[in-house]
């Protein structure tokens, strides 16, 4: 399915829109559905980043309720003497 979408343009922008596609051999419809197409990719990756970020930290909240003694904070691993 494909919807039409009726768009205000400053007049001068849709000329030279017009004349950058003809030079790029392509049209103004192509070159907006590009645009909103990157746009809508762009938007999803950083939602999907914020929301791994989001799990990643509800790990660590979650494993950050366990107390600690003084020294496991400072017990080395071994190997590391």
């Amino acid at each position: 399915f494909v919807a039409n979408l009726t768009l205000s343009i400053d007049e001068d922008l849709l000329q030279r829109a017009r004349e950058a596609a003809v030079r790029d051999r392509t049209t103004v419809n192509a070159l907006v559905r590009e645009y909103l197409t990157r746009y809508a990719d762009a938007k999803r990756s950083r939602f999907e980043a914020l929301d791994a970020i989001d799990a990643a930290a509800s790990k660590i909240t979650s494993a950050s309720s366990q107390r600690w003694t003084r020294e496991e904070l400072h017990e080395r691993g071994s190997g590391a003497d």
